[in-house]
């Protein structure tokens, strides 16, 4: 039966995205965790929340009107903190709640809580259709290569902006541009585990692996492995118990954190 359900073209799609928004969320999250951005994945995504409210009631396929204001939300909150000097946690927290607001309100006018609405604040991994997951390895593929070509620039404005500054980098457009790779991933990978889980996919495996005190190389590689390993699983065991896919890769991503913190209370880890 457990071979059988490898032949299942719904399971195919479903494995195939997840691993590359497993890979996506955690190489874009890094970045984020690096820059004390935690939370900013989880803003983020409660701001599609109010984009995918504008798409139900326009008509409009909801996650494009998602892209559109995930972006601009996290382009505009992050213009409005370096032009007024806001701390980065006001001005996610400002994010964060606007776009909870506007999605809420939004709801409301267009008649209530819905099918499709439940479907994107808790994810639908196993949905899935052949043109999203055709969406999902274009944009991972897109955003990967970016980051190949300027890490240099992008590694050197998250560890040290005065040092990148000095030498040449231009700093500000590579935190828009974070920002920016940083919204398209998040309302990418909403189908997978939903609005309202979307930050622990950004925070949790990078955690994780930020404890085991390597190189970035070496970091992101641990984050991915514990991404895919929480996606993969979580999708075959939820299927499995017929429970839902976002909890169960969530819960197992907390397991593997609570892991690693067991094995470093015990001194196991090496910091070399």
């Amino acid at each position: 039966m457990s071979f059988e359900l490898l032949t299942y073209g719904f399971m195919h799609r479903a494995l195939i995205s997840g691993i590359a928004i497993a890979i996506l969320c955690s190489v874009v999250g890094l970045f984020l965790v690096l820059r004390r951005y935690s939370l900013f994945g989880d803003a983020i995504a409660h701001a599609s929340f109010g984009g995918v409210a504008v798409g139900l009631l326009a008509g409009v396929y909801p996650l494009w009107t998602a892209y559109i204001v995930s972006i601009l939300s996290a382009l505009v909150i992050t213009k409005i903190k370096d032009r007024f000097n806001i701390s980065g946690d006001a001005s996610v927290a400002v994010l964060l709640s606007s776009g909870i607001a506007v999605g809420l309100v939004i709801i409301g006018l267009s008649g209530g809580f819905t099918l499709d609405i439940f479907s994107f604040l808790f994810g639908s991994i196993l949905l899935v259709s052949v043109d999203d997951t055709i969406l999902v390895l274009f944009l991972t593929v897109g955003i990967l290569t970016v980051i190949a070509l300027l890490f240099r620039q992008l590694i050197y404005s998250t560890f040290n902006e005065e040092q990148a500054k000095v030498s040449g980098i231009p700093v500000e457009k590579m935190n828009y541009l974070i920002v920016f790779m940083a919204g398209i991933t998040v309302v990418t990978s909403i189908q997978l585990v939903g609005v309202l889980l979307i930050s622990a996919l950004f925070v949790i495996p990078n955690v994780s692996a930020i404890m085991y005190g390597k190189g970035f190389k070496k970091t992101a590689l641990i984050s991915v492995s514990f991404s895919i390993f929480s996606v993969v699983a979580g999708i075959f065991i939820s299927y499995f118990f017929d429970i839902t896919p976002a909890g169960t890769i969530v819960l197992l991503s907390i397991g593997l954190l609570a892991g690693t913190m067991g094995i470093k209370a015990a001194g196991l880890l090496s910091k070399n």
